[in-house]
């Protein structure tokens, strides 16, 4: 006999989308009812599962970590509504996780690359210019579809944020990653570097803390997605105290970028440039948060729909994962009252369900 799970509260197939009637047939979604009695009633509304759409599983603080500690961030994020992972670079292998019953559904995007000694130790495969073409080739066939490129860091001989790469190079590479049919990201904190993005033809800025309104109207145009990480951006002041003896000028522009964090993330909601939810969890900040990065958001001024919408519906269907449909896997979370008129209620999940496996 077929397990059975009748999922019992209010249907969010949506940000305004509210049905009842949902049930997972032996791991699937339907919206028809079984004849067979459910083997189990779990109340609560229903939404598709949390994607995290920039997370670090099997990094940590000094780079790669053991496959055991990879397998408890993994769970720990699933614990936390987290069932759709888009890896945002790794320096560990994670392919075994892939299909785990105690992982999200994982989105790969092997290591970061990032100019030599410009970037955090043992995280990136660094290379000078000259280099970047092929080191972004190799990314390209070795993840799932996306490659990550750190376009900025401090430059100690500037003493401040500046681009990683020089312009034709990144266009190049960008090309290449293109031609071998994945999508390319870079991590973005600098205002300079999202022009020298966007005339390469990127497909994502993460962080994007540079933005300025210059940049809204090309973000919409070329359809480039940003991903805040504001749980992350709130470090900023600690690298800014930790700087300051060495780098004033960088501390203060760590800071400026900092203040204007929620702001920014406003102005490009309401230009409609596409805004997507991830912690940036695997080095400083801690794995389960996914519920923060929704909320902060929310704080940022985004309407409580759009904030699930860059963590649910949204992120699902830019990845190409399904969400509240017939056929579908039957991943999804259950809050305890309606999320978009009670929001805290996305930190306190009733039920986590991962391919019709109740996890919690």
């Amino acid at each position: 006999m077929p397990e059975i799970i009748e999922f019992s509260g209010p249907v969010l197939a949506g940000p305004d989308s509210e049905r009842r009637g949902l049930w997972s047939v032996d791991g699937l979604l339907t919206f028809t009812r079984p004849q067979q009695v459910p083997d189990r009633v779990l109340e609560g509304w229903v939404l598709p599962g949390f994607v995290d759409a920039h997370c670090h599983i099997g990094l940590g603080p000094g780079g790669a970590v053991e496959a055991a500690v990879a397998e408890e961030q993994a769970s720990t994020d699933l614990n936390a509504g987290t069932l759709l992972a888009r890896d945002a670079g790794s320096p560990a292998d994670t392919r075994f996780l892939q299909g785990s019953r105690n992982a999200p559904v994982l989105i790969r995007a092997g290591r970061h690359v990032a100019r030599t000694r410009r970037y955090l130790r043992g995280f990136a495969e660094e290379v000078e210019p000259d280099g970047l073409v092929e080191a972004l080739r190799k990314q390209a066939r070795d993840g799932d579809g996306w490659v990550k490129l750190v376009g900025d860091w401090i430059d100690r001989g500037v003493g401040d944020l500046a681009p990683s790469f020089p312009a034709d190079a990144v266009a190049a590479a960008v090309q290449a990653v293109h031609d071998e049919g994945a999508r390319i990201t870079a991590h973005c904190f600098g205002e300079e570097t999202l022009d020298q993005m966007l005339d390469a033809g990127i497909d994502c800025i993460e962080h994007a803390t540079g933005l300025l309104p210059r940049h809204l109207p090309r973000f919409v145009e070329q359809g480039v997605p940003i991903v805040p990480t504001l749980i992350n951006i709130a470090t900023f002041p600690d690298i800014a105290a930790q700087a300051e003896p060495k780098f004033p000028r960088y501390a203060a522009h760590m800071r400026a970028l900092w203040e204007r964090r929620a702001e920014r993330v406003l102005e490009a909601y309401e230009a409609g440039v596409q805004i997507y939810a991830g912690t940036d969890a695997g080095s400083v900040i801690r794995h389960g948060r996914i519920a923060d990065e929704i909320l902060a958001l929310h704080h940022a001024g985004l309407p409580m729909a759009a904030a699930l919408n860059a963590a649910c519906w949204g992120a699902r269907r830019w990845l190409g994962a399904e969400g509240l449909q017939e056929g579908a896997r039957a991943d999804v979370v259950l809050c305890r009252e309606d999320p978009r008129q009670a929001p805290a209620t996305v930190g306190e999940l009733a039920h986590v369900v991962l391919g019709g496996r109740i996890i919690r």
